[in-house]
């Protein structure tokens, strides 16, 4: 999967702060900062965005060797044989099952979490929803006694005949507390950043102790905080302790040599 910096777009917001006088181009500007923040400090993985991958079909006997074809299925019992090319490998019972199937299932893998998919087409025609489901985690599964192209012209444009793409959405959904979190940052950056006084994030924190007549003030070290993966407002805070407690850069994946992962066209 491609390296993702920052959220596909800025995040919905439901702002408790006066922004009356706030030119609405400032507005979407600390939103997004806003949005972008968040997105890096919960580990990469909330907001949902649309990405198309050209994936392979799960393989069957000669076209997987054993350790790849046993990591993907997890089928029961094996039989070996001796493939077209006289090296020996071990075949299910069933062919391309799973662990509670006796029939065969069609399906690919998709990186994931999968929030929704948007669209599966091959060669130029776009299948209804009903034609495939997602089973966890990031299986896709072809219904209705059909199954999934065993390869495609890579060397095609999505879309021409021959070529077999999905494009999904990944990610997390952006939910209430997500929300939340991401208007109370929203307003902490425009009450100094966006013009409005030299409060908020234009505030001066050149010191942590204050005494004056008696009165003692101690406050704590912002870059502290920062260091810690936190930002001071807390109910963003509280946020990321749930969504993110052991202040995770990015999400956990595991990686298999055996694996075919999906083509994702970069350039152009």
């Amino acid at each position: 999967m491609p390296l993702q910096t920052g959220p596909c777009e800025a995040w919905p917001t439901d702002l408790c702060c006066d922004v009356d006088g706030v030119a609405e181009e400032d507005l979407e500007r600390w939103t997004l900062v806003a949005s972008q923040i968040l997105f890096a400090l919960s580990g990469r993985r909330i907001g949902p965005c649309p990405v198309t991958v050209r994936p392979c079909r799960l393989a069957c006997l000669e076209s997987a060797p054993f350790i790849s074809f046993q990591t993907r299925t997890g089928t029961g019992p094996w039989i070996p044989y001796i493939g077209t090319d006289g090296l020996w490998r071990n075949a299910s019972v069933c062919g391309c099952q799973s662990d509670c199937s006796c029939g065969e299932l069609c399906e690919v893998l998709l990186e994931g979490p999968v929030y929704d998919i948007t669209e599966v087409n091959i060669g130029g025609q776009v299948l209804a929803p009903e034609q495939y489901r997602v089973d966890a985690p990031g299986r896709l599964v072809r219904v209705g006694g059909g199954c999934w192209p065993s390869c495609q012209d890579m060397a095609a444009a999505p879309g021409e005949p021959g070529t077999f793409t999905v494009t999904y959405r990944i990610g997390l959904p952006v939910d209430e507390a997500a929300i939340a979190a991401v208007s109370e940052l929203t307003c902490h950056l425009l009450k100094g950043c966006g013009g409005n006084g030299s409060c908020g994030c234009n505030s001066s924190r050149n010191f942590t102790r204050y005494v004056r007549q008696g009165v003692e003030l101690e406050m704590p070290d912002p870059q502290v905080i920062y260091s810690q993966g936190r930002t001071g407002l807390p109910l963003v805070d509280a946020w990321l302790m749930v969504v993110n407690p052991n202040r995770l850069d990015s999400p956990s994946r595991v990686y298999s040599p055996d694996f075919r992962r999906a083509r994702v066209q970069q350039w152009p």
